[in-house]
């Protein structure tokens, strides 16, 4: 059912020795996904390479169920695609198929239509069979009027495991009812009608979502404010500062999503989710709080050895998750829905300083590739990623870059300053301007030191560049100034992270010149690294 993959692009490594001796190999991470080059139209149609009008007219008029109810459901649920999903969520099992069914349903509805759960889940008219022998069951017990498709209504929500009254009412009025009233017509890569639903004046007989002023989110205005109880306190220091954001799909719809998500019993959350087609986000705990959207510690050699500092830590103490109405494994994400989530992705990035690179704008997939692949192969990242820069405009003018090389440097913005012994050198190859500094480590501190020079106090993140290698420091110094107060020290392994920023942490420094001095007092054996550093 899936005919399309876009290629993947292998990683590559960098290899060499240098000065300071044998290096590692180093693996720099590519973007997590090659360009997707389909149009829109394109890609929206691999989504249905079949016709379905028939199986859907052959389901309905077996099991008595309204047709246009098992399209709208469909579309719904999966836009006529035939998904078979991962579980995103504990308690929430995997969906399979046209109609997204899971778990028990799954097994009930095979056994009603007569086929195999393996059928159900893989063949799609049997898939629309079983979603409709389980709606026709509901119905029975409801004892509701058949040809009355607005009665339905409660039937449909009761197939869907929305627990939420809210999200109830949301999901069957504007996600099913709501497509029903206006009609779409989905057709295969050949042109062909694949699934058509003319409009209809239908009205679910239903509790109408509630008319009160939903309240702005209180990080991202755009969005809806819908707390969930799911959260916890970010760490205090370097390990609670917001330093990614993590991109997930939630599997399944996003009425089902946030309605999750908010419910106690789930012990699950995430900062954001986005509506499928964009037309809302919900925020769903606050950007200081720790939301529980990643199961996993932080693996720098999952993320080209970024960091490294952070190794071992809770993703969810220094990131931001948003899910996506949608499945890893569907073939396309609507416009919509990567434009929303691009300007949310942005306003994130610029109120808590998250570089906007692939290192730090990551898969859910990619930090916890054991259990989740989530958003999948045909997330559109270099499309994504584009338009958060855009968005966010060009980069910083007040950025502050302090090269090792004075001659690079705008002596009214930065300079370098060297105590004791430092040699520069250029063989290790992913320097930053010219060259770069090393120093073997003992028990004294001679630093080099960064100076930078801010006109106004303010908050800025730091980060730092190095070559990595095998006689790097695991625990080289950063020592955090604001004028002559230290504000913090950071120890990170130079081992890894060669080549790319590094963030450090965020500080709140003074107006006036402040410093990042970078120790030689690391246990003896090794050399440190000083390259450059960065103020955003």
């Amino acid at each position: 059912m899936r005919p399309f993959r876009p290629p993947m692009v292998a990683a590559v490594a960098a290899l060499c020795l240098s000065a300071c001796g044998p290096q590692d190999t180093v693996e720099n991470a590519p973007p997590s996904a090659v360009e997707d080059t389909r149009t829109p139209e394109q890609s929206e149609a691999q989504r249905t390479p079949h016709e379905l009008n028939e199986a859907f007219a052959r389901a309905a008029g077996e099991f008595q169920v309204p047709a246009d109810l098992l399209k709208a459901i469909a579309y719904a649920e999966t836009r006529f695609e035939m998904l078979s999903t991962q579980q995103e969520f504990e308690g929430m099992p995997a969906a399979h198929g046209l109609m997204a069914l899971r778990g028990e349903n799954l097994a009930r509805g095979a056994r009603l239509a007569g086929v195999t759960e393996e059928a159900a889940r893989t063949k799609p008219e049997e898939n629309i069979r079983a979603a409709a022998a389980l709606l026709s069951s509901y119905a029975a017990q409801a004892g509701l009027d058949r040809s009355d498709v607005g009665a339905w209504a409660p039937v449909v929500v009761k197939l869907s495991g929305i627990t939420h009254p809210d999200a109830q009412a949301e999901y069957v009025h504007r996600d099913v009812y709501g497509v029903m009233r206006k009609g779409m017509v989905a057709r295969t890569p050949e042109g062909r009608v694949a699934v058509s639903l003319m409009p209809s004046e239908v009205a679910a007989r239903f509790d109408s979502p509630r008319v009160r002023a939903m309240l702005a989110g209180p990080d991202y205005a755009a969005a809806v404010w819908r707390p969930s109880p799911n959260y916890g306190s970010r760490p205090t220091g370097a390990q609670g500062d917001v330093q990614m954001i993590v991109i997930h799909t939630c599997e399944g719809t996003y009425s089902s999503c946030w309605s999750w998500l908010t419910n106690s019993a789930s012990g699950v959350s995430a900062h954001y989710v986005v509506r499928e087609d964009g037309g809302e986000i919900s925020q769903l705990v606050r950007e200081s709080d720790r939301g529980w959207h990643v199961g996993a510690s932080y693996d720098p050699s999952l993320n080209g050895g970024t960091m490294g500092s952070l190794s071992g830590v809770s993703v969810n103490h220094f990131s931001v998750g948003i899910e996506h109405g949608g499945s890893a494994s569907q073939s396309s994400f609507p416009a919509g829905q990567i434009e929303a989530s691009a300007k949310l992705s942005c306003d994130i990035s610029k109120g808590q300083a998250v570089p906007i690179d692939s290192y730090h704008i990551v898969a859910h997939g990619k930090l916890q590739p054991a259990s989740r692949t989530d958003p999948g192969p045909n997330w559109p990242w270099s499309t994504y990623l584009s338009k958060v820069k855009s968005y966010c405009g060009t980069p910083s003018t007040t950025a502050i870059t302090v090269d090792s090389d004075n001659a690079l440097n705008d002596s009214a913005k930065g300079y370098i300053e060297l105590t004791g012994t430092w040699a520069s050198a250029s063989s290790t190859p992913n320097y930053f301007g010219s060259d770069y500094l090393y120093a073997a480590t003992e028990a004294v501190s001679e630093p080099a030191t960064f100076h930078f020079y801010l006109p106004t106090a303010g908050t800025r993140t730091i980060s730092a560049w190095w070559t990595s290698g095998t006689n790097r420091s695991t625990a080289t110094p950063f020592v955090v100034y604001g004028g002559a107060t230290k504000l913090g020290s950071v120890n990170v392994n130079q081992q890894v992270g060669g080549g790319a920023w590094n963030t450090l942490g965020t500080w709140s420094f003074p107006a006036g010149w402040n410093k990042v001095q970078v120790s030689r007092w690391a246990p003896a054996g090794f050399v440190v690294v000083a390259d450059a550093i960065r103020v955003q």
